[in-house]
């Protein structure tokens, strides 16, 4: 059993903002795959399965989703080498993706509140990179994350969204 985490904010008001780019890359592997999410919460997350493959967007807020993942994770029985965290990073350039097997939270508190709840950060992740420095500069970090992106990024998703789709396939 494998788990696939998107991370992101609930809510529409958060649809199209950096800190969703988790739950973006889910609803477009999801729609390249023909699969379909299940809106009944389970575990506080919207959640869709294929095989051995539970693909999860929690519920709770970014910096809160830790527990989520730790109880799908105990009830399941998936060891944390087994789990796929995809999240934002603004410290690196747009659109570049990182993958790391392991490693530390580097500031983003998604991955902060995972590795507490979990007792681990020995996990792989797919970071994201939604850097602006001069949008970042203007609007500050918080306000940053959560806005929109900008016309000439928005229109790179696809090209971004398709290769993190290929990383979650060679992960499963």
């Amino acid at each position: 059993m494998k788990l696939i985490v998107g991370l992101g904010n609930p809510g529409n008001q958060y649809n199209f903002t950096r800190h969703n780019v988790g739950f973006l890359a889910l609803d477009y592997f999801f729609k390249v795959k023909k699969l379909e999410w299940n809106e009944k919460l389970k575990f506080g997350a919207i959640w869709g399965r294929k095989d051995d493959v539970f693909y999860i967007k929690p519920q709770e807020y970014y910096n809160d989703t830790g527990r989520v993942v730790a109880e799908f994770m105990r009830y399941y029985k998936i060891p944390a080498s087994d789990i796929l965290v995809i999240c934002d990073n603004f410290d690196l350039e747009f659109g570049k993706i990182r993958f790391r097997a392991s490693g530390a939270a580097g500031g983003n508190n998604g991955l902060k509140s995972i590795d507490s709840m979990l007792g681990t950060s020995e996990y792989p992740r797919i970071r994201v990179g939604t850097g602006n420095d001069e949008l970042r500069l203007k609007m500050g970090d918080i306000d940053f994350v959560l806005s929109k992106f900008t016309p000439e990024e928005k229109a790179k998703l696809p090209e971004i969204l398709a290769e993190i789709t290929e990383k979650i396939e060679e992960t499963i």
